[in-house]
């Protein structure tokens, strides 16, 4: 259940922070700064457009005319014009979602001196069957999952909390309230740490940055998620699946994971073991290791960067808005049964050291 009072607290952290950071300005880098990502308070918005036509279009190419408001610092509420499309592969499938996330494409001049500044076009993770209140749940936990890699590190994409109004203008501007995020896009996060965006079809381990590549192992094994390479990707796409990768000054590929709703800590409905791992039962919070034994050297200071943040990721979820009491007593055992498993040395031996490929 949505805690309203929590986010007119929100909305007042919001306001503040929407004053201090108002403007995307450039640093002496060159680099664009957009604040929209500084900020984890939940932001109020109001989306407005044809919804029932556009999840009835599950045609990703196409984009329908829109409206987006937000309230800015001083109170004063701020309309842009947008164009929505669908987006996503196994989300934009409508026997597994109703209400499919989106790509919000805003116009650059209008968000100019806004909390939007920078933005352009953005996904939003909206919490797929509208119908059903426990998918509000699973969203908040995979905004989490977002948030604990954050934690851990800057390489990372950034992610930002709304609490979406929804009003449908096929059905008499019928509303609904429901959470969603934005993701941080690709390029932004190649411009704010100074890396290159890498485009190829396939890489080989020995050429990814091998302390990244076993912290990112490390997490998708904290997370239980197994629906990810960071060596190659889907048919005709670029590498990787579910992770990209960046590059700086010539040196080893850096990948950066994304899309986590398969993970365990999720636990949603339709996720499944990707077909290339080594398990091979649907148990979908079951951990699994995927590092490569040559990056065995890393293990050690990969657990210390975890025990180190344990205390801001468990406060992560006592701290998370709208996350029921249920969800968080099953989140924090999920998290304390990894803790467990990193700071015993038979678990270690046998989860890590023999499970590396």
């Amino acid at each position: 259940m949505i805690d309203h009072s929590c986010w007119a607290c929100c909305a007042a952290t919001l306001l503040l922070s929407i004053g201090l950071t108002a403007n995307a300005q450039s640093d002496t880098s060159g680099s664009i700064h957009r604040p929209l990502f500084d900020d984890d308070s939940t932001l109020a918005v109001t989306i407005e457009g044809p919804l029932r036509t556009i999840m009835r279009n599950r045609d990703e190419t196409q984009e329908f005319p829109a409206t987006f408001k937000y309230s800015d610092a001083d109170g004063t509420e701020t309309t842009f014009d947008i164009k929505l499309r669908v987006r996503g592969k196994l989300r934009r499938d409508r026997d597994i979602c109703n209400f499919a996330p989106l790509r919000v494409n805003f116009r650059k001049k209008q968000v100019e001196g806004t909390v939007f500044a920078g933005q352009d076009t953005i996904k939003l993770v909206t919490d797929c069957q509208s119908s059903e209140k426990k998918y509000q749940q699973l969203l908040l936990r995979e905004y989490l999952a977002y948030k604990i890699l954050n934690v851990l590190s800057d390489r990372s994409f950034g992610a930002r909390m709304l609490r979406v109004t929804y009003v449908d203008t096929d059905r008499n501007d019928k509303s609904r309230e429901s959470y969603a995020f934005f993701i941080e896009e690709k390029n932004h996060i190649a411009d704010r740490l100074g890396l290159e965006h890498i485009k190829i079809s396939r890489t080989k381990y020995s050429a990814l940055d091998a302390a990244q590549s076993n912290m990112v192992n490390v997490f998708e094994y904290f997370i239980a998620n197994s629906d990810y390479s960071l060596i190659s990707g889907p048919k005709d796409s670029d590498c990787c699946h579910n992770t990209v990768l960046y590059q700086k000054d010539g040196g080893p590929y850096i990948s950066i994971p994304y899309d986590f709703d398969s993970a365990g800590l999720i636990d949603a409905p339709y996720a499944s073991p990707d077909p290339r791992s080594k398990i091979r039962i649907k148990v979908r919070r079951r951990r699994e290791y995927r590092g490569q034994c040559s990056n065995k050297s890393h293990l050690d200071a990969t657990f210390e960067q975890f025990l180190a943040k344990r205390g801001d990721i468990e406060q992560l979820v006592v701290r998370l808005d709208g996350y029921e009491q249920k969800s968080v007593k099953s989140t924090m055992k999920f998290i304390a049964d990894f803790y467990k498993d990193i700071s015993t040395p038979k678990i270690v031996q046998k989860k890590f050291n023999k499970k590396c490929s």
